[in-house]
């Protein structure tokens, strides 16, 4: 239960920053903060209680005994694309704020050609 509440404080605090913020690295953090939350939601909805990790080290274990791997191979491939999205976000400010010198969306967006 308290899994669900990380996560889902998470994303909400992820959408206060994408919707209110007005500096963009704030916003790419934002961004990150729901990724990060939606992960942890994610593997949470997958986890059992009494159930073991899905390996099968112990001949004893059967597959009833452990977890669905599919959540965690899921989430694992979303954190290697979320550091790759956040990485390219990132280098987006970086550019626009050597163009622009600013990094307040409000002063961007008069800025229009």
């Amino acid at each position: 239960m308290i899994y669900y509440i990380a996560a889902i404080s998470l994303i909400l605090i992820g959408i206060y920053a994408v919707l209110v913020k007005k500096n963009m690295v704030k916003i790419v953090l934002g961004l990150t903060l729901i990724d990060s939350g939606v992960n942890i939601l994610i593997v949470s909805l997958g986890y059992i209680q009494g159930k073991t990790a899905p390996i099968f080290s112990n001949p004893t274990l059967t597959a009833q005994d452990m977890v669905d791997p599919v959540p965690q191979a899921l989430v694992l491939t979303a954190i290697v694309i979320g550091v790759a999205v956040t990485a390219l976000a990132l280098s987006i400010v970086i550019r626009i704020y050597d163009h622009h010198k600013t990094l307040n969306i409000n002063k961007i967006r008069e800025l229009k050609w």
